[in-house]
């Protein structure tokens, strides 16, 4: 099983105005939320770590959960409200996010709630504000380092391959440096390194495409087994310690990008899981040709995604 880690929300789109307002579309979500579906659609077996309000907006996200088939045996319920993301897209479907998340359920995530994470799991994924918003990102933190202890004397890869994808949110956590500590803190417990390359510039302003390989070197020399840089319309790249491959974008009727991200991560993990490459040795291992097969099977997932308006993951079977 894969556990995915994070945040739970409500994602509140603007859907048009009336005489007297915003009608308003509330769509279940969270990045880290989106994953675990994401991978369910995907055929993937997935648990959700995370805490979820007990209202009725906290009930719904439950109710989804089940019907995407997430294990929700690792969620702890709260009387804590759930957060909310009002969500405007611009005309060419770019989103931009207003957080209200202060105090609520997702946020409030306890150490004491790591020993609702089973053993053995094969991958566990972490991101998002999830990681810089407290006491969610200490929980989280004190997660890895269990992972990493377990590790030590164990056999190679009897142990969960850790993923992190940084994927920023300033209207959350508007200090840059706590997001750029997270990663400097995640590159030596990281074992696949996903970023797109609008988060790669905020982390390190200036930052052209003609440094990613040695920001990918530096991640790789950290420990990373692979890291991935996504390019939106200009497509993906990944490298591990073997090489550098490349995919070009897949073509697509854009209704907004909301997910998108989530989608790659999703279908990146599955490609890993289903060509028996989810664990550490086995994905630094990956051949240019086997790695540039997981990036364009990832960027068709995207796209199908950014076909369609909110996070609507892809299915298995619309990748092919």
């Amino acid at each position: 099983m894969l556990i995915i880690c994070g945040e739970a929300l409500l994602d509140v789109f603007a859907a048009g105005e009336t005489s007297t307002g915003i009608a308003l579309d509330a769509k279940v979500g969270g990045s880290p939320f989106n994953l675990a579906v994401g991978l369910a659609r995907l055929g993937q077996p997935v648990g959700f770590f995370s805490a979820i309000s007990t209202g009725f907006a906290g009930e719904r996200l439950m109710r989804a959960l089940a019907s995407e088939g997430v294990d929700t045996r690792a969620v702890a319920r709260s009387d804590a409200p759930t957060t909310l993301s009002l969500i405007g897209l611009d005309e060419h479907g770019v989103p931009s996010y207003a957080f209200y998340g202060e105090g609520c359920a997702d946020r409030l995530l306890s150490k004491a709630d790591l020993a609702r994470v089973p053993a053995g799991v094969s991958a566990i994924n972490i991101g998002s504000y999830a990681t810089v918003v407290e006491p969610l990102a200490s929980t989280l933190r004190a997660l890895i380092e269990r992972e990493r202890t377990l590790r030590e004397g164990s056999a190679p890869g009897a142990h969960a391959l850790i993923a992190f994808d940084p994927n920023i949110r300033f209207n959350v956590e508007p200090d840059l440096q706590r997001w750029r500590d997270q990663l400097a803190w995640m590159l030596p417990r990281t074992d696949l390194l996903k970023v797109s390359d609008e988060h790669l510039g905020l982390l390190q302003p200036g930052i052209g495409a003609d440094a990613f390989d040695a920001f990918a070197a530096n991640a790789i020399a950290h420990g990373v087994k692979a890291v991935v840089i996504t390019r939106g319309t200009l497509g993906a790249i990944g490298w591990t310690a073997r090489g550098r491959s490349s995919v070009p974008p897949v073509p697509v009727a854009v209704v907004d990008t909301v997910g998108a991200g989530d989608t790659f991560q999703a279908a990146l993990l599955t490609w890993l899981a289903e060509h028996g490459a989810l664990s550490p040795q086995a994905l630094g291992a990956l051949t240019q040709e086997q790695l540039r097969d997981a990036l364009g099977f990832a960027a068709r997932a995207a796209a199908i995604t950014c076909s369609r308006r909110g996070a609507d993951m892809a299915r298995r079977a619309e990748i092919g």
